[in-house]
């Protein structure tokens, strides 16, 4: 199972905040590991939400090479973020906990050029 520490979820957000699908993906992330350092022993020591977000930390890194790293994302899907949330939902419902999972970014064009146009819009480019 992938891993992502707090250095590892700062540099996604940094990385691909205005993407339409990964944006919402490590910002949900970034949600979860408060949620869990405020209420446990933290984020590196419990594996329960660890392991609700595999598929959520799968989405973002792949397979960890430098060509999922930066750049064009055209491989992270709406249909796959949505699958991804299901286990983080299932989590979040059994454990009472109240952090934000944020949507996808409904009503963006999601084709190459669309999605690019509305990443650098709202990265300020």
């Amino acid at each position: 199972m992938r891993y992502m520490n707090d250095y590892d979820i700062a540099r996604a957000q940094r990385t691909f905040a205005g993407h339409p699908v990964l944006g919402p993906a490590i910002e949900t992330l970034g949600n979860l590991v408060v949620w869990t350092n405020c209420n446990s022993d933290g984020w590196a020591y419990w594996p329960k939400p660890c392991r609700a977000a595999a598929k959520l930390m799968e989405l973002i890194t792949r397979d960890g090479t430098w060509e999922f790293s930066q750049g064009d994302r055209e491989d992270a899907t709406e249909a796959e973020y949505k699958a991804a949330l299901r286990p983080v939902k299932s989590f979040r419902t059994r454990h009472g906990a109240d952090f934000e999972i944020v949507e996808f970014a409904y009503g963006v064009d999601t084709t190459k050029d669309g999605w690019f146009t509305e990443y650098k819009r709202r990265a300020g480019l």
